[in-house]
């Protein structure tokens, strides 16, 4: 780990003190542009700004249908949310019937219960008086009238007993049922509440991942149109140089701007990452290759390092302008030496072999003159 970092620490200086002597004032003036050369930086160039038109078109689309989206999935949501209050609603209504039916129940239920001794104990005494309690009872009336109404009196009070008993189980049965009912009702509300609450809970989530992706696309959008301003700049400056050229004039060389290539920079060498950008404080990804393949640069540039360099043997610097740079190291043999200029398809060297014996390549870009994950810059 000690020795990583003092490497990483290492190139970090040598990519500074780059830094300064490409861009301080001892600098050369740029060569003489040859006019092959910048009218295919030129095509290139239109190239990039159709493929950035493109891709701004096909963002405009994706945001376009996202805020459809957006708009369907609010409506949705509002619906979901009246339905969820109305369902609330209903069943706090229930809820408090429920209620209401349980208390009227027991306390019906506490009547009869009160009731039943002095019921009990009036069937139990007509019960033994039976039919000859009843001509007990009519021996004792001195006339005919009163036996009459001694008679009625005892079957009035039988009969009050029995309905009274009949009505109580009725109400109790009626106020169970609709008790049963309720509970039943309470249940299912419950569940439709349940699954009305999920269903919020999942356009509320389908709302936020569209809203992020919203903004994830305005963001690409701007950092679009800010690339497409620089190729564009570029492609002026590209575009003036020729003319100068045709009318027989020299023009100085003129670079494409890095920037408006990520995503769509060639990959240096065919081969398989093996190690990648953080990993083991690593400041770029390491691609295993057979020994001697061909590796070439991403973009176009000059060569502003070119020599052995500890822990990373034969190593390239490509200089791409605006603090921009591209590392190419364990190279088992060098093709380009310092001030050269190279393009996308230009060999910097041949694939040799990391500290540990494997065939190996060493990537490493620099964006501002700080470390960047290639792959996210490499054509994907």
């Amino acid at each position: 780990m000690t020795v990583t970092v003092l490497k990483t620490v290492t190139v970090a200086v040598l990519a500074i003190t780059v830094t300064v002597s490409v861009s301080g004032t001892q600098t050369p003036a740029p060569p003489p542009a040859d006019r092959a050369q910048t009218e295919a930086l030129s095509k290139r160039a239109a190239e990039r700004l159709a493929a950035l038109q493109r891709e701004a078109e096909a963002l405009a689309s994706q945001e376009k249908t996202l805020l459809v989206e957006l708009r369907t999935l609010e409506v949705d949501r509002q619906i979901k949310a009246e339905k969820l209050a109305a369902i609330d609603a209903e069943t706090a209504g229930v809820q408090r019937q429920l209620e209401t039916t349980t208390a009227r129940a027991k306390a019906l239920e506490g009547e009869v219960e009160r009731q039943r001794p002095d019921i009990e104990s009036r069937m139990l005494h007509l019960y033994k008086m039976g039919r000859a309690g009843y001509w007990r009872l009519l021996l004792d009336v001195d006339d005919l009238r009163q036996l009459a109404r001694a008679y009625r009196t005892a079957s009035a009070l039988a009969r009050i007993d029995r309905d009274r008993i009949e009505e109580h189980r009725r109400t109790v049965s009626e106020l169970g049922r609709e008790r049963t009912a309720l509970q039943a009702r309470v249940a299912q509300l419950k569940a439709l509440q349940a699954r009305a609450r999920d269903a919020r809970v999942a356009v509320d989530r389908a709302v936020a991942a569209r809203t992020a992706r919203v903004a994830s696309i305005d963001t690409r959008r701007d950092l679009n149109a800010q690339l497409t301003g620089e190729l564009q700049q570029a492609q002026q400056r590209l575009q003036s140089s020729i003319a100068q050229m045709a009318a027989g004039g020299t023009a100085p060389a003129v670079g494409l701007p890095l920037r408006p290539f990520q995503g769509a920079l060639p990959w240096p060498a065919d081969g398989v990452v093996m190690k990648r950008y953080g990993r083991q404080s690593s400041t770029g990804v390491e691609f295993s290759l057979p020994e001697g393949e061909e590796v070439h640069a991403i973009h176009d540039g000059t060569v502003a390092f070119a020599d052995q360099f500890t822990g990373y043997a034969n190593l390239v610097i490509v200089d791409h302008g605006d603090r921009a740079y591209s590392l190419y190291g364990h190279l088992g043999s060098l093709s380009v030496h310092r001030g050269d200029h190279v393009g996308p398809s230009t060999t910097v060297g041949l694939a040799g072999r990391n500290p540990s014996g494997n065939p190996a390549l060493y990537f490493e870009l620099r964006i501002d003159g700080k470390p960047v994950d290639p792959l996210q810059w490499l054509k994907r």
